[in-house]
């Protein structure tokens, strides 16, 4: 005979094994509930498929590799280590610190009034007519914008856009995020000379030709050319524009190092070219312009009427840029403007000063191996890597694409940082670019000699 209590206690047991067994069934039920609600989460809040499975650009994963690596000499992205001209700096500075209030405060959404009108002033003796500052110039966040308004204000879903390779990554990306669809042909060298420049890397003309239809909207174009510094000129430019106006096709030109051109280089003005100004948007940079990339000023100057799309993209995404550092740029301009035929003139000397580092470089890296392109302009040089195969063990280097493995080896053993321009070409076109790395040469003269050394140093170890 059970006590009664032991009774309690058997029944007590039982009670504790029953609620225990309910509470894991509870807690399993829970689990999978959870389980079904984040997989619908997931499934519901996923990225959407316009911006592909949201992978890191090539600039994020190389900042954060320079982090990691701490390489002597980060010739990865362009922007220069040095000051930019004193009285640009010394403009933000007396605005930030000065007696007027409203240069604090919001201004005009398009652009602040004292900059696009002296981007008239600069620009309307350029392209030969005047410029209306207040409907055919748009103020953006950078360069960036400006192509950001440019393509999703043109672009609809199913236009086809002509993308010429190696080209800037964000394109592709803004180009898909309108819908649009991206038609790749890639500048191709015409042979692989000991003294290449980037004059040597051309476009097929009948490929071109080929590429433009009943679908085509837009034709992207970058000059002077980044990464391989090509200008185009006046012969290659009356191809394209022929092109645009025979099947009337929008072009987006690129010309943020329009400044950093090289003699006896000419930049043109594809927008100048007969027949063009009513079917081109053009885009520049304050950031290129008075090296300053950290401020993010860029504009685009075209036609009222196309204009007017970018506005519209701009006013319900910035709406208005920083009214200090615009009032910056624009009294730099106008500082330059004042000695703008006098050789001090920045818009002038920033290529003078510049030629001597590319020349530094492109002696360096012929003298370690390499064989580089010389550009026509822009601050890049771009440079085949092959002659050192047999000296460095890419098997380490996870990454599918050689331009990848070498630059990131190249990072960790010599101490010298670059970008590999497989970054800048289409799926089907990344093989066009991986026997090459881009190197920036506007550094200070101290910084491009400690990359003579380094490479110098490794190739003695190999």
């Amino acid at each position: 005979m059970f006590s009664w209590g032991q009774f309690r206690r058997v029944v007590g047991t039982v009670t504790e094994v029953r609620t225990s067994v309910i509470s894991q069934l509870q807690l399993r039920k829970i689990a999978s509930d959870q389980l079904r609600y984040s997989s619908s989460m997931a499934d519901k809040f996923k990225l959407p498929s316009r911006y592909g499975t949201g992978e890191k650009s090539v600039w994020v994963e190389y900042i954060q590799l320079a982090a990691e690596y701490k390489p002597a000499v980060n010739l990865g992205q362009g922007f220069p280590d040095y000051p930019p001209p004193g009285h640009v700096t010394k403009a933000l500075a007396e605005i930030a610190t000065g007696d007027n209030p409203l240069l604090n405060q919001y201004t005009r959404g398009f652009g602040h009034p004292r900059l696009v009108q002296n981007l008239s002033k600069v620009y309307s003796p350029l392209i030969g007519r005047e410029l209306d500052p207040f409907n055919e110039i748009l103020v953006t966040s950078g360069a960036y914008e400006a192509l950001f308004s440019a393509i999703l204000g043109h672009v609809d879903t199913g236009d086809e856009v002509i993308v010429i390779e190696p080209f800037f990554d964000c394109y592709d990306y803004m180009i898909t995020s309108a819908g649009g669809v991206s038609k790749f042909i890639a500048l191709k060298p015409k042979s692989n000379s000991d003294n290449m420049t980037s004059a040597d890397w051309v476009l097929d003309e009948e490929e071109l030709t080929s590429l433009f239809n009943e679908k085509t909207k837009m034709l992207i174009l970058n000059t002077p050319h980044n990464p391989l510094g090509k200008v185009f000129t006046r012969a290659e430019l009356e191809v394209i524009a022929n092109l645009c106006k025979k099947h009337n096709v929008l072009c987006i030109s690129d010309e943020v190092y329009e400044w950093m051109v090289y003699e006896p280089q000419k930049h043109i003005r594809i927008a100048t070219l007969p027949g063009m100004w009513n079917r081109t948007i053009t885009v520049g940079s304050a950031g290129k312009t008075f090296s300053v990339t950290g401020w993010k000023i860029g504009w685009a100057y075209a036609p009222a009427n196309l204009m007017r799309n970018l506005q519209v993209v701009h006013q319900n995404c910035v709406y208005t840029c920083s009214t200090p550092i615009q009032e910056a740029v624009a009294r730099s301009f106008e500082y330059e403007l004042e000695r703008y035929n006098t050789p001090e003139c920045y818009f002038f000397s920033i290529a003078r000063e510049l030629m001597p580092k590319r020349d530094y470089l492109v002696k360096t890296l012929r003298e370690n191996g390499f064989n580089p392109t010389i550009p026509e302009g822009g601050y890049f040089v771009v440079a085949d890597w092959t002659n050192l195969a047999d000296k460095i063990d890419l098997s380490s280097e996870p990454d599918k694409y050689k331009d990848y493995k070498f630059t990131k080896k190249f990072a960790k053993e010599a101490g010298v940082l670059t970008i590999p321009p497989t970054a800048f070409y289409s799926e089907a076109h990344k093989h066009l670019g991986e026997n090459y790395a881009r190197f920036c040469f506007i550094k200070k003269d101290e910084n491009l000699q400690l990359t003579d050394k380094l490479l110098r140093e490794w190739n003695a170890k190999k």
